[in-house]
């Protein structure tokens, strides 16, 4: 069984035009091209696609995409990671509409409103008892302060940093880099900063991050799957440790 150009545009929310464009560039060609010049799409396709979209949402341009698929040929593993970080999405924006729905209706029927209820979904502090075991109440508490004197705009901008930077590590794993490329070097860097940025940083000292929190967060990601799936799997987290690595042995 395949679809028409346009049944699929209609089904991704796109246009005929955009999926022309992916064939264009190499990046979706359809599976077969019937007697009246029309492109048609079969099954293998639609799994492409759907990556295709996935990644994009990430944040990813079309040159990096291509880059994923080319290195990424089996679908299922990567699938998997991307499986990850969409339930913990789900998760997330589930507990927001019950909040926004529990504020409507207490606004609607003058009931008092509780805090904890209005910000359920909102929070960051969701691996607060990870943090403080691992590295002490302190370092948390400085983070989450820091986190809260933010504004709305502050805290999208910082997000979306952290979401750039998440895609570049995917990118540059999926095409097999050298984590002492200067590429990767480059990314370890702004991983860094990045971490720097942030007041009470485990494992920092005066000049930011020590090398040692670098090289466990890198073990980190690669042991849990949460963190994982920010990097394409862990494939992807693999390559940021062992990128984490090399920076941390020429601090």
């Amino acid at each position: 069984m395949d679809w028409s150009i346009q049944d699929i545009a209609r089904l991704a929310g796109t246009t005929s035009r955009t999926l022309r464009h992916y064939d264009d560039i190499g990046l979706l060609p359809p599976s077969r091209i019937g007697g009246n010049g029309y492109r048609y799409y079969d099954r293998d396709s639609l799994v492409r696609l759907q990556r295709i979209l996935l990644l994009r949402d990430l944040g990813l341009g079309l040159p990096a995409i291509a880059d994923v698929l080319t290195s990424q040929v089996d679908a299922v593993p990567a699938l998997q990671g991307h499986l990850t970080w969409l339930r913990d999405e789900r998760e997330r924006l589930a507990r927001q509409i019950a909040s926004v729905e529990s504020t409507i209706q207490a606004m609607r029927e003058g009931e008092e409103i509780m805090a904890e209820d209005m910000l359920d979904g909102f929070d960051h502090t969701q691996y607060k008892d990870e943090v403080e075991e691992r590295w002490g109440k302190e370092a948390y508490a400085r983070s989450d302060a820091w986190w809260r004197s933010k504004t709305p705009a502050e805290r999208a901008e910082w997000q979306r940093l952290q979401k750039r930077l998440a895609a570049d590590w995917t990118a540059a794993a999926a095409r097999g880099g050298d984590p002492e490329s200067a590429e990767a070097q480059a990314l370890a860097q702004r991983h860094y900063d990045w971490l720097g940025a942030i007041p009470g940083t485990p494992g920092s000292d005066a000049n930011g991050p020590t090398a040692a929190y670098l090289t466990g967060l890198g073990d980190m990601y690669v042991a849990d799957p949460r963190f994982a799936a920010n990097y394409g799997g862990e494939t992807g987290a693999v390559f940021v440790r062992d990128a984490l690595r090399v920076f941390a042995a020429r601090m």
